[in-house]
């Protein structure tokens, strides 16, 4: 994984939505060359990160095969959204952080978590947002568990756009232009054939010498 070193921080693999544009399958449990979405999205955190946890709410014993601890959203905010993810891992977390990434991302940078935390530290912030392409990446998050109380709060309020809240928490964009292509990911059957069959040629490792 490029030598990065492994931080204090928990990895959030938010795989708790109802993939409707998946034809309501979940989602990260669907194959990639072979393994399951989500297979690949731990292989990249597991070598940044001290653990891993998945943020799930079906198929919770399947998620428990991979080897990390599957959370599930509170019974009144199931299926709210990412933030409901992001809340029942803040929740669960034994580390200050938690880095967020969905599970539908199998291409994730090696240096994602190094590059968000420096961009929480130059900016003496405690929300980092990935950002590429002129654009927020809401749920390529670096967030204190300490907000928790806050983002119950907001849930409980209504709340449910992913970016408007971490805004409203002051958030930083860490830069990651040089590494668009990393953050792809599927929304579609379609989407996910076709990066099937560029995946040999197209995969992560390849795409980083690049």
């Amino acid at each position: 994984m490029g030598g990065e070193a492994l931080l204090p921080l928990t990895g959030v693999i938010l795989a708790g939505g109802r993939a409707e544009r998946m034809d309501g399958r979940d989602k990260g449990l669907l194959p990639l060359a072979g393994e399951p979405l989500v297979a690949h999205v731990i292989r990249r955190l597991r070598g940044q990160v001290q653990e891993v946890v998945i943020s799930a709410n079906r198929h919770l014993e399947s998620y428990r095969r991979f080897g990390c601890r599957v959370v599930q959203d509170s019974d009144g905010e199931r299926y709210q959204g990412p933030l409901a993810g992001m809340l029942a891992a803040m929740r669960a977390a034994e580390t200050p952080h938690v880095l967020t990434a969905p599970c539908d991302s199998p291409s994730l940078p090696a240096d994602y978590a190094r590059r968000m935390g420096e961009a929480l530290a130059r900016e003496r912030a405690s929300v980092a947002v990935a950002f590429f392409e002129g654009v927020w990446q809401p749920v390529f998050a670096l967030l204190p568990v300490g907000l928790q109380d806050e983002l119950a709060g907001a849930l409980a309020a209504g709340e449910r756009n992913v970016g408007r809240w971490l805004r409203r928490q002051g958030a930083v964009a860490a830069s990651f232009s040089d590494r668009a292509a990393l953050f792809q990911n599927v929304n579609t059957p379609e989407e996910l054939s076709r990066l099937d069959a560029i995946w040999p040629r197209m995969g992560p490792t390849v795409l980083e010498r690049g």
